[in-house]
């Protein structure tokens, strides 16, 4: 009898081992399978991350193609009024070269007008009095001189 229950004990051994390796084997499956579950998740997460940074990028490239674009065009209107600035500087250079030389015109006139009427007494008025034969004194003239137009280019402005 010892040689059959020694013999069921071995199949017992035999079947619990075989258990014991299908059991391993089933969880050495399911670990696999988890594995494999795990990186395509993991891939999936990457190729998601990839695709909102592709996107990022592509929102980023256009805002900066805008951003370049206005500043293109703020340049441009910044050179252009610029240039008239200059243009305005030289005309009201101009302008006052022409107030200050008028200026004294007028005060050489009076100085004139003061030695004439002490002298002679004939012009009252010399801006409007035509009595008087003095180029600068008769409104005619002074009309001629007051309408000269203006005259500046920008060829010639100074910053």
């Amino acid at each position: 009898m010892e040689s059959s229950s020694s013999g069921t004990t071995s199949s017992t051994i035999q079947t619990s081992s075989g258990s014991e390796e299908s059991l391993m084997e089933q969880r050495k499956r399911k670990r696999m399978l988890s594995n494999r579950e795990s990186a395509r998740r993991s891939r999936m997460k990457k190729q998601k991350l990839l695709d909102d940074l592709t996107a990022q990028v592509n929102h980023l490239k256009k805002e900066n193609t805008e951003i370049v674009t206005s500043v293109s065009i703020t340049t441009q209107h910044y050179l252009t009024v610029e240039a008239e600035n200059s243009v305005l500087r030289a005309q009201l250079d101009e302008l006052n070269h022409r107030l200050q030389s008028l200026n004294d015109i007028i005060e050489f006139l009076d100085s004139s007008n003061n030695n004439n009427n002490n002298n002679m007494g004939m012009c009252s008025n010399p801006l409007v009095g035509l009595e008087c034969d003095d180029f600068f004194v008769n409104q005619m003239n002074m009309s001629y001189i007051m309408n000269q137009p203006l005259m500046a280019s920008s060829d010639a402005l100074m910053y």
